[in-house]
């Protein structure tokens, strides 16, 4: 009997009740791209496209669980991680994608969302530099999360090629540092820790932006575990998130979301 091969992916990251970013957005992208998602919740927030307003931190235990409930039955071909909250939580992942020698790791260090709320404390930081980021085939920062990771601070493009060299110092195998918000071009800096390349497109002005760091890690994720490699997924990845906040739309009244399913519907 013939069976199709489904690759699967875990994202582990925290709910937006919006469903604009988070698990929401992750889970979205990885349906939009044809691989099957599974979750490990590590927070829930009370969150729409104007902001957030409460955010409920689940317990490293439970975070574990989870992990492990999808791993030992469903697998995973890929893992992307999101919004962590604090450095239990973080060391929690760590352990769980050490102890079943999960590869294609994406790791997003979500620090701050689209409307400013802060998503992560100082404590989980350190954590992140220390414990996760030496798994990560690829880290995707935005500036001021690169800030934060690398302690400079980015003003200009040699800046970008310091942090991203910092942050493959790190232990990381590669970086993708966002270039939201630089001027100009929608430029993105990919570096394998030999070779740099940007990556750029022209910048589409919206404010329907919500998820877009979400959406482009979980798609380097999907990408990976449909057997891309690293450089190529990256590209892909890319090409996909351009195109969704090109066809972003609006509900609510702030941020609203990047199209996950623009090729599906809605064209």
């Amino acid at each position: 009997m013939w069976r199709m091969k489904i690759c699967k992916v875990l994202t582990i990251a925290g709910s937006d009740s919006g469903a604009g970013a988070g698990i929401q957005a992750d889970l979205k992208t990885f349906a939009a791209l044809g691989v099957y998602g599974t979750s490990a919740i590590t927070a829930i927030t009370a969150q729409n496209t104007v902001g957030i307003t409460e955010v409920f931190e689940l317990s490293p235990k439970l975070v574990a669980s989870q992990i492990e409930a999808v791993v030992v039955d469903i697998g995973a071909h890929a893992v992307k991680t999101g919004m962590l909250a604090n450095a239990p939580v973080v060391k929690a992942v760590a352990e769980k994608i050490h102890q079943h020698h999960l590869g294609n790791i994406v790791v997003d260090p979500v620090m701050v969302a689209t409307s400013g709320d802060l998503l992560i404390n100082k404590s989980a930081i350190a954590a992140l530099r220390a414990h996760l980021i030496p798994l990560a085939t690829v880290v995707t920062p935005n500036i001021p999360e690169a800030n934060e990771l690398t302690g400079l601070t980015i003003a200009n493009a040699r800046d970008i090629r310091r942090a991203a060299q910092r942050i493959v110092d790190m232990g990381a195998q590669s970086v993708m540092i966002k270039g939201g918000h630089r001027r100009g071009p929608a430029t993105d800096l990919f570096f394998d820790g030999k070779k740099f390349r940007e990556l750029r497109t022209q910048r589409i002005r919206t404010v329907h932006t919500h998820g877009t760091g979400c959406t482009l890690s979980a798609a380097i994720a999907a990408y990976l575990a449909k057997g891309e490699k690293l450089e190529s997924a990256v590209m892909h990845a890319k090409t996909y998130i351009t195109a969704a906040i090109r066809k972003g739309f609006a509900v609510g009244s702030g941020h609203g979301p990047v199209h996950h399913f623009f090729r599906q519907w809605g064209k």
